[in-house]
């Protein structure tokens, strides 16, 4: 680097460029385990892949775009410029949580792994706390069919110096907006049949998306025959149709069905057979009661 040249960066950046600090830059090149940056800072710099990948391990930049990134270092003392992209995308992401905090809004995350008394959750690559006591709004017994998958969260506690995030699947699934959710309400009939998405699968059931309001299709409602677990049938932003069994407005709630948009079995059941009548079956389970 020239003298000229150094003596115009110098001018140029005097008082604000610093260590922490979360510039643009450009990506110039792509190699097979870095990308090439170029901030106008005193050299070029090397930055891995890594950290430009999402949750699923895609690579989300191209030459020719702009990132943001934390300056490292500005010279290294080798004449190396060091940038950091997760460095950013975690000030970003910390900037999202405070936001969702002070406002009571949803976030989405991933339901990485289960740890003692609760998950691990994923915001972005900020690691946060799901108590077990706030999953769902009734205890759950079976919680594994929630690992690996997306949910929405609202925000318990955030504490940036400690790196403490506690969030709760509870309180979203529950909602808060009581005016909003009377007034879908009057637009819902009992008996007709909606489409709903499925936002959240629980051991006794699953919470169906109407478009504002929450339906609760109960394990019993799924199908005619016995359901070990909604996952059996039911997938997490699966578009569903069902049917409005009952509509409680004194408590917001809603009850759906699905197995009753099919033929109840035993009606064709009542009109194929007759008391007295002989006929061949399978043992399926042995009660202290019958079979």
């Amino acid at each position: 680097m020239n003298e000229n040249f150094e003596s115009l960066f110098e001018g140029q950046y005097s008082g604000t460029i610093k260590q922490g600090l979360i510039i643009q830059a450009n990506v110039i090149e792509i190699t097979s385990d870095h990308a090439v940056l170029n901030a106008g800072l005193k050299s070029e710099a090397l930055v891995s892949l890594d950290q430009f990948k999402n949750l699923e391990g895609v690579i989300e930049i191209e030459v020719g775009d702009t990132v943001d990134v934390v300056i490292e270092d500005i010279e290294d003392g080798e004449g190396n410029t060091k940038l950091s992209r997760q460095k950013a995308k975690n000030e970003i992401t910390w900037g999202k949580i405070i936001q969702a905090l002070d406002d009571n809004s949803i976030i989405s995350g991933l339901i990485k792994t289960r740890v003692k008394g609760g998950f691990t959750v994923l915001i972005d690559q900020i690691n946060a706390f799901l108590p077990g006591s706030l999953v769902d709004i009734r205890p759950m017994r079976d919680t594994e069919y929630l690992e690996g998958t997306l949910s929405e969260f609202k925000i318990i506690k955030a504490d940036r110096k400690t790196n403490n995030v506690v969030v709760s699947r509870k309180a979203a699934i529950q909602g808060d907006n009581v005016q909003n959710k009377s007034e879908l309400l009057e637009k819902i009939k009992e008996g007709e049949t909606v489409d709903g998405i499925v936002k959240n699968l629980t051991d006794y059931g699953a919470f169906i998306d109407l478009g504002g309001i929450d339906g609760l299709l109960h394990i019993t409602d799924i199908a005619w025959k016995k359901v070990k677990h909604p996952s059996q049938f039911l997938t997490i932003a699966d578009n569903v149709k069902v049917k409005v069994l009952n509509i409680d407005k004194k408590n917001l709630r809603v009850s759906l069905g699905l197995k009753q948009l099919g033929q109840d079995p035993w009606e064709k059941i009542i009109e194929n057979y007759t008391t007295g009548m002989k006929i061949h079956c399978n043992v399926t389970n042995i009660t202290d009661y019958g079979l």
